[in-house]
């Protein structure tokens, strides 16, 4: 009963870890960029799309399908990148709580 005991304890812990963490991550910003820096977007931690800019040269372009294409590039890079910075600290979550590494989990 003890080990079931500090099972819960330890699975309340993680629970608690994982809400700061995701808490944090809301507040972390990630930029991802295409067509060399002509869009970039801002994204959270959270996978949610904060910001869009685009330089006025593309605009002045006619190319809509080009810049159609920059704006979703753009978006998965910092989409990526914001998976990316999340998967570091559910690593280093399981790390501190002494839980091995386990792949694709994060």
């Amino acid at each position: 009963m003890k080990d079931f005991a500090n099972l819960m304890k330890q699975a309340q812990r993680v629970k608690a870890e994982l809400e700061r963490l995701q808490e944090q991550a809301a507040q972390k910003r990630v930029e991802g960029s295409a067509g060399g820096g002509m869009v970039t977007v801002m994204v959270n931690g959270k996978g949610e799309l904060l910001e869009v800019k685009i330089d006025p040269e593309v605009v002045k372009g006619e190319d809509l399908e080009m810049l159609q294409d920059l704006i979703v590039a753009a978006t998965n890079d910092a989409l990526k990148k914001s998976r990316e910075l999340f998967a570091q600290e559910m690593g280093r979550l399981a790390g501190g709580l002494g839980l091995p590494p386990i792949p694709g989990l994060f």
